[in-house]
């Protein structure tokens, strides 16, 4: 019996040995139990009692942390390990890990090397060596303290899991897909291949042991990054049509009381291997305080349209065509956290406004007789609007839309001000409340027992969901910490942790600037910006040329290098399956602009340098000035057009995705060929060696290949 409880959780300690003709993962610690096979070169899954039973000798023995998954590339299939994991820390006494290394394994061994092939397996290896993903093997990180409680803990680990946030569920499908029915030689259910899968999130975990006025106590802040529309900031955006919104983030505050096992001693060795359960200390009851919030893009149908300019264009579509979508999105929000307060931080004037207008007109549509109310003062013409339901004769009126307009209140780097919506907002955050859990001494099965339960969430976004979302974010978090140390009577009713003990105040702010730069990271590639605010509490002028600095390398990211990101993104979710791609002979990866388009940008970089030589290089005495003003002129006069034309045809330039082309990118990439087939100076030679149509570029992403080696 007590092995059958243990094969509900994933194994501790996998042994891999790797032989010519199979991978052979065991338990050291569950020598009972089947070993995983996975044969070479088909790459089929099976169980086996006792060993692979292979007679060819084993090419390597080595301990790993746990199976990432398995992915079908166009050549061969792979299998992902865990080489390492780092201890970041113990969460109701179950330590959880992050990634550190990871390892692809070829199901053939390939003599002869393939460009796309190696292409596909070196987004895959940049984006695990970037991507921040953590696990355990005991506890769920994908859901929150209060979903949790409700958990049934008899069902395997990975069958607890939010979808939403089980990151690699793509790369485990087969063995899912085994486990559920099978294959040929062992048809039907296979339950023991639980605990072989390892369910990871995506996103931010820190966990701070530390004092509040000499009392222990446990901080922890979880971000987990949805595996739905996931992406990089300007090639994901809004929602799509099955209701997934681009960058959506669960967000959750934890402080953990008469909590003894938050450590990292005895990670490894642990004599309960299997279960890995410590609790609280003896004959105290161990409470656990939880606080939710989300951040997502604003759910219609909208992108920026990168052409090299820094502030790109914004195509809003009408709120009619993503009614159905934004209705799927809420509809599961309201399902999972009750009422949702739609906390939208958008500037209501320039570009930003389309985009705030397609939000309220969506929150118009689906809420039953809304009600807007629109407040103004000296600063802003639309300081608050909120649009709240009449009555509550449908799902939809449990939506309950705000307006804060952020820029206007905070002009003057008078961050202070931000803090207004909390007042604005104090009744519903204080009718919301938070999870507050015990888990007891004698508990055996890990559940938290509910004392009272969260029962809204504040939705946040602004036009990125990062940096302004995250300092509204962390306002709300501190507004909730406050009142948590409060009823716990740590703290005297009225007064703020900030007055009180400023080492859990720094604590508390580096832990949500930790935050932001972790979430914002995953999307636009950089740090986020206004974290001195976060950890400061106030703007500065550093912080203010830090966030002149990214913002240029955010550009450069976002239209130079995203292209593959984005689709190391789609790779890994599964957004795209070369496996299943139809047969096609083109480099999926190759450029297919003519050569004379790709040179313009080496011939401006040659002319700028020949520039600079000829003004800086020293003239012989006696030497005639006009031939080297003329050389200069003419060298000017070259960048000067490459530059023109460059700026001119910038959706020529943008690195694109091309797994899954962007339809508003093939429609500009084809005007602005056309545009340039059209130039003045190099338009017939263009025309003349075009290859193919202009969006051959993307045909090939669209037709896939598979090439026979």
């Amino acid at each position: 019996m007590a092995h059958l409880a243990a094969a509900k959780l994933p194994y501790r300690d996998i042994n891999l040995k790797i032989t010519s003709d199979a991978y052979t993962f065991t338990s050291p610690s569950s020598p009972d139990a089947p070993s995983l096979v996975i044969d070479r070169p088909m790459g089929d899954v099976r169980l086996v009692q006792g060993g692979s039973n292979s007679s060819k000798r084993p090419t390597r023995i080595s301990s790993i942390s746990g199976i990432l998954g398995i992915i079908q590339l166009p050549l061969d299939k792979y299998v992902i390990i865990i080489n390492k994991a780092k201890p970041m820390g113990r969460l109701k006494g179950q330590m959880v890990y992050k990634v550190i290394s990871t390892e692809i394994l070829p199901m053939r061994e390939r003599q002869i090397h393939d460009p796309d092939e190696d292409t596909f397996i070196n987004l895959l290896k940049t984006f695990l060596a970037q991507g921040p993903m953590y696990f355990s093997y005991s506890i769920d990180l994908t859901n929150s303290i209060q979903r949790q409680s409700h958990a049934d803990t008899s069902r395997p680990l990975w069958l607890r899991t939010d979808d939403r946030f089980f990151f690699n569920k793509h790369l485990q499908s087969e063995l899912i897909k085994f486990r559920t029915t099978g294959s040929r030689s062992q048809p039907g259910p296979q339950p023991a291949i639980d605990p072989y899968i390892l369910p990871c999130m995506f996103g931010m975990f820190e966990i701070k042991q530390t004092k509040f006025k000499s009392t222990p106590l446990t901080i922890v802040l979880i971000s987990r990054r949805s595996r739905y529309r996931g992406g990089t900031r300007f090639f994901t955006r809004g929602v799509d049509e099955d209701g997934h919104v681009a960058n959506y983030n669960e967000t959750e505050q934890i402080v953990i009381l008469n909590d003894s096992s938050t450590g990292l001693g005895g990670f490894a060795g642990s004599s309960d291997m299997q279960s890995g359960k410590f609790g609280a200390s003896a004959g105290q009851e161990m409470q656990i305080l939880s606080y939710v919030q989300t951040r997502g893009s604003v759910p219609t149908f909208w992108s920026e349209v990168n052409d090299l300019k820094y502030t790109p264009k914004i195509h809003v579509r009408g709120t009619d065509a993503a009614l159905a979508a934004s209705a799927k999105h809420f509809e599961e929000q309201i399902r999972i956290y009750g009422d949702n307060y739609l906390i939208n931080l958008v500037n209501h004037k320039g570009r930003e406004s389309k985009v705030k207008e397609s939000y309220e007109k969506m929150a118009k549509a689906l809420v039953s007789m809304p009600k807007e109310r629109r407040e103004a003062d000296r600063l802003t013409d639309e300081k608050f609007t909120t649009i709240q339901p009449g009555s509550s004769r449908q799902q939809f009126d449990r939506l309950h839309y705000v307006y804060f307009d952020y820029h206007s209140e905070t002009k003057g780097m008078q961050m202070h001000k931000a803090y207004a919506i909390v007042d604005r907002l104090r009744e519903a955050v204080d009718a919301q409340g938070y999870f507050r859990g015990v888990d007891m001494p004698a508990n055996n099965d890990g559940r938290v027992e509910a004392r009272s339960l969260q029962t809204s969430v504040m939705r946040t976004n602004c036009m990125d969901c990062l940096d302004r979302t995250n300092v509204v974010q962390s306002i709300f978090a501190r507004h909730m910490l406050d009142r948590m140390l409060q009823d716990v009577g740590l703290l005297a009713k009225g007064s703020s942790f900030k007055n009180e003990d400023p080492e859990f105040e720094v604590l508390f702010r580096n832990i949500w600037a930790d935050n932001a730069d972790v979430v914002s990271t995953a999307y636009s590639g950089t740090g986020a910006m206004k974290t001195d605010v976060t950890r400061t509490g106030k703007r500065t002028p550093m912080g203010a040329l830090q966030d002149g600095r990214i913002g240029i390398t955010r550009y450069c990211l976002n239209n130079f290098l995203d292209g593959p990101r984005q689709d190391a993104y789609d790779l890994f979710l599964g957004v795209y399956q070369p496996g299943e791609a139809n047969v096609g002979t083109n480099l999926i990866f190759g450029d297919r602009r003519p050569v004379l388009i790709q040179a313009i940008p080496y011939i401006l970089a040659f002319s700028v340098f020949i520039v600079l030589v000829g003004i800086f290089t020293r003239r012989p005495p006696g030497s005639s000035v006009i031939p080297m003003r003329l050389f200069i002129l003419f060298w000017s006069s070259v960048a000067a057009w490459c530059f023109h034309f460059v700026w001119t045809h910038g959706m020529l330039y943008v690195n694109w995705p091309r797994l899954n082309p962007l339809s508003y990118a093939i429609d500009g990439y084809t005007e602005n060929f056309t545009k340039a087939r059209k130039d003045a100076v190099i338009g017939s030679l263009v025309a003349r060696h075009e290859r193919g149509l202009s969006t051959a570029r993307f045909i090939n992403a669209e037709e896939g290949k598979k090439r026979i080696e």
